[in-house]
């Protein structure tokens, strides 16, 4: 009797030991859940850029998104000029992308000096954000079988001068139309009186313009490389940057909740990834 109980008080030190070795995996309600493990919040980023930049940005949209699945991009496409005029006025904005440094220059409170500074000293800008992002050249396209004949720049400008040809381009508000008066100046072309002549017809941005030149509504249009691309147009010259200066594309992150979201987005545009896609249509880095 003596042993069997030896054999048992033996045998349950053994199982009390044994239980007390292992450990416990039991998940303790009291931890906090793995960080890494918790989906991101839901962001909406809104994005203004240039409406020459749509059928690239749509394509990096598909992309970004697919990588970032609590990410929406929302897009909203027109001259710089519109656009800027909208983030004045109070617009919902988070990353500003336009066609000239002109439009940028007027939300940066950070420039040391007044040019291209809002008269109203608006600052909306995260000013460690901008960049230059993109280069893009002005061109000189024509509608199927350049029923005119138009070669070059040099050529437009005295058909101009003789009233023989009617030219698409952009508003004076758009940069567009900016570098065109550009080039006016430099072929000392007096707009004002081509479009008393009815030899010029305008558009609210580059997409406008393009439009009426694929449309064969003008006899050419000076439009950006890039949008002559993608709407399958011919170009007969580009205009060298002694006629209209670089055509820059200053990007930059607005001030607000979003910053790092927008930030994220900025950084992702300047991906081997996304430079091929700008590439593909004619778009050159410009950082």
């Amino acid at each position: 009797m003596k042993r069997l109980v030896s054999l048992l008080l033996a045998l349950s030190l053994a199982l009390v030991l044994t239980a007390c070795g292992q450990k416990d995996t039991t998940p303790d309600a009291t931890q906090p859940d793995d960080p890494q493990a918790e989906q991101a919040e839901p962001v909406e980023l809104i994005v203004f850029a240039a409406a020459s930049m749509t059928e690239t940005m749509n394509r990096i949209k598909a992309m970004y998104e697919r990588e970032n699945p609590n990410v929406t991009v929302t897009y909203n496409f027109d001259s710089s000029g519109t656009l800027l005029k909208q983030i004045k006025e109070g617009a919902d904005c988070d990353l500003f992308i336009s066609a000239a440094p002109k439009q940028m220059n007027a939300l940066d409170g950070s420039l040391k000096d007044d040019a291209g500074k809002d008269p109203d000293g608006i600052d909306r800008i995260v000013t460690d954000s901008r960049i230059d992002l993109l280069e893009n050249k002005v061109t000189l396209a024509v509608p199927e079988g350049n029923p005119k004949g138009i070669e070059s720049f040099d050529q437009l400008a005295e058909l101009l001068k003789d009233g023989e040809v009617l030219l698409a381009m952009g508003n004076s508000d758009v940069p567009v139309g900016q570098y065109t008066q550009k080039i006016f100046a430099y072929y000392a072309l007096d707009e004002a009186a081509l479009a008393d002549a009815g030899k010029l017809t305008y558009g609210n941005n580059v997409k406008e313009v393009t439009s009426q030149v694929s449309e064969a509504a003008a006899d050419c249009g000076i439009i950006y490389a890039t949008d002559a691309f993608s709407a399958g147009l011919t170009v007969v010259d580009s205009a060298t940057t002694e006629m209209c200066g670089q055509v820059i594309y200053p990007a930059a992150v607005m001030q607000g909740e979003k910053e790092a979201a927008a930030q994220a987005f900025l950084d992702y545009l300047r991906t081997a990834e996304a430079v091929a896609v700008f590439e593909s249509v004619g778009f050159s880095p410009a950082f």
